[in-house]
């Protein structure tokens, strides 16, 4: 997609075009479930996961600390709801919404007003963020939602969040080549890290250096990622630390993007200079049996025959001698686009589902165009060594397919000089 300058910022932006595919599709789910208007409030939190819906249809967003909320009526004005409005979000970088309002904070207060001019005291409101696919407690803030019920006694309240996980699972071919972008970056990211990843560099910098890569690459904030680095790496932590590495550690980390806010995610680890046998006779093992998994992620196949599938896989790798004997497999696999999107699939070793929230999707099948990151673990019968791979993919009536263009399995870091980090750290070293 070839970016279209705003009046003042030249912001990337969608097109009126994908705007209108998405109104029209949401609003047709609006007239199904009898709902007169749907409010997507603000929650910048978990990397912007929580206000997806908001920035979905508004296109207002971008940045780790801008909180927007929306309304979005069957009929009439989309409002975008917003602190420092105007300035932010006004014409000078969004061509979406014009009603666009200022909250001053009170984004309750504002949102019912809009409401109350809409006629809208007794009719059918849904709100986004009253559950969530990794939030079964919700995200709306208890102050918004007061403000709105204390203003329309009389209206009903529901759940839109899987009205607008509906909308939104299905890509456009405008969101599919954006997040196309977003692997792009990612990759050259993960290459960044490669180069760094040396005996004697700390964690953090080889961290800093992937993050860098990034950034100059044009990736938005906020992303997610998760990070470790060790030996025998176990399950990931939230950031690096500031130990320097050695020859053998394997860092593993969650990767991601963000363009116009869209998150593809890859997980490749990169072991340093060399790698444990184990790990690499489980990183070969996983290379065999990923495109085969891709191949019954096809259009239809439901969470729980994917489930089956990765069982079905991790037994017949189980049936091999030596460190792969008795070895299992897990699976994740959730939605990648703007933030907490449909399914979350996560299984145990033992082939469990491992949240709820994949026990409720287990019947829901896969569309054509959906986009998720696909991460099969591999597990000695002990359960000490495993391996995570992972890469963000297309369902197609072929199967899945492959945003990323690297190769499968284990990455080992050549040894080269990597030098040049500042040395007045005041992390602890430890």
């Amino acid at each position: 997609m070839t970016a279209v300058p705003a009046a003042k910022y030249a912001y990337r932006r969608f097109s009126l075009a994908e705007r209108d595919r998405r109104w029209r599709k949401v609003r047709e789910l609006m007239r199904r479930d009898g709902i007169a208007v749907i409010v997507a409030p603000q929650n910048p939190g978990n990397s912007t996961d929580w206000q997806a819906d908001a920035r979905y249809l508004s296109h207002c967003g971008g940045g780790a600390d801008a909180s927007i909320a929306c309304v979005f009526p069957l009929e009439g004005e989309v409002t975008a709801v917003a602190t420092s409005a105007a300035e932010r979000w006004g014409p000078a970088t969004q061509d979406w919404v014009i009603d666009v309002r200022e909250a001053k904070r009170r984004y309750g207060r504002v949102m019912a007003e809009r409401l109350l001019e809409l006629g809208l005291k007794k009719e059918k409101i849904g709100i986004c963020g009253l559950s969530g696919t990794r939030t079964p407690e919700g995200t709306i803030m208890h102050g918004t939602y007061t403000a709105l019920a204390d203003a329309l006694p009389g209206a009903t309240f529901i759940d839109s969040t899987d009205l607008l996980q509906e909308a939104r699972e299905v890509k456009s071919e405008e969101e599919i080549a954006v997040l196309q972008d977003s692997v792009d970056i990612v990759e050259r990211a993960i290459e960044a890290q490669t180069r760094a990843a040396q005996p004697g560099v700390p964690a953090h910098v080889v961290w800093a250096e992937t993050m860098n890569a990034l950034f100059q690459r044009g990736s938005e904030l906020s992303v997610h990622f998760n990070w470790v680095a060790d030996p025998i790496p176990g399950r990931t932590l939230t950031r690096p630390t500031s130990r320097p590495l050695v020859a053998g550690d394997v860092i593993v980390a969650e990767i991601e993007s963000s363009v116009i806010g869209y998150r593809a995610q890859q997980i490749r680890p990169v072991a340093v200079n060399r790698c444990d046998p184990v790990l690499m006779e489980l990183s070969k093992a996983h290379a065999e049996i990923y495109p085969e998994l891709l191949d019954a992620l096809r259009p239809g196949a439901t969470v729980g025959q994917i489930i089956d599938k990765i069982v079905e896989l991790g037994k017949r790798i189980g049936r091999s001698k030596g460190a792969l004997s008795g070895a299992m497999a897990s699976l994740i696999i959730h939605g990648r686009g703007l933030g907490d999107d449909r399914p979350l699939l996560l299984t145990t070793p033992e082939a469990r589902p491992d949240y709820e929230a994949t026990e409720r999707s287990l019947s829901m099948g896969f569309p054509e165009n959906g986009v998720y990151i696909v991460k099969p673990t591999i597990w000695t019968a002990d359960k000490r060594y495993n391996f995570i791979w992972g890469d963000s993919v297309r369902v197609t009536k072929s199967g899945a397919k492959r945003m990323g263009r690297s190769p499968l399995g284990m990455i080992v870091s050549s040894a080269q000089p990597f030098t040049g980090w500042p040395t007045d750290t005041v992390v602890c070293r430890g």
